[in-house]
């Protein structure tokens, strides 16, 4: 199992580095209004937005990656598997409906936004139910610590995107939130060992 999830991991690192790209490289070719400092990915990847294919391709290889490596990981823990599904099926969803353009003079779908914003806040919820489930289940003090620590930095950084004054940080935020969340998961995929 465990050779398993060592081979299949350089997928999940694969999309982890393509997102790392994505993230601060397609703003470069997004709307001219477009700030790493206050817009997120979503807007990347938003309705009616320059390029915004690659945004969305790259949250649904990061959401097929991770339920391809995670599934393997996980092996007989079907609650942390069932979670893994709704996150990345949720992340999934993101890319499936965009959000609004940042430019307020595009036309765009408010339901598809709604559900973007829907599947975005179920992805962030159920990231940290898997991490803190892993957490319950993993051997090692430190491994347990670092999962709980994930768990309550992701809420964390997410309710900075929202408050005042934090929220002109708003892509600054996000950004931390997906490069540790995907860092830590393929930490904890390749080190983590649960309890049997």
């Amino acid at each position: 199992m465990r050779s398993t999830v060592s081979n299949n991991l350089k997928y999940l690192v694969g999309s982890y580095i393509l997102m790392l790209s994505v993230i601060f490289i397609l703003p470069l070719y997004s709307l001219d209004e477009y700030s790493i400092l206050t817009n997120t990915t979503s807007h990347l990847g938003a309705q009616n937005t320059p390029n915004s294919c690659i945004m969305n391709m790259t949250f649904a290889s990061l959401a097929f990656t991770s339920i391809w490596v995670g599934w393997r990981f996980l092996g007989k823990y079907w609650f942390q598997k069932i979670a893994l599904l709704v996150f990345g099926m949720a992340l999934l969803m993101t890319a499936i409906f965009q959000h609004a353009p940042i430019d307020v003079t595009l036309e765009y779908n408010i339901k598809e936004d709604q559900l973007h914003s829907l599947f975005a806040t179920i992805t962030g919820f159920s990231f940290s139910v898997l991490a803190v489930s892993i957490g319950l289940v993993t051997k090692g003090k430190s491994h347990k610590v670092l999962a709980f620590i994930v768990t309550i930095l992701a809420p964390l950084l997410s309710a900075l995107m929202f408050y005042e004054p934090t929220e002109n940080w708003m892509g600054v935020w996000q950004r931390f939130i997906f490069i540790g969340m995907f860092g830590w998961m393929i930490y904890a995929f390749k080190n983590y060992e649960l309890k049997i």
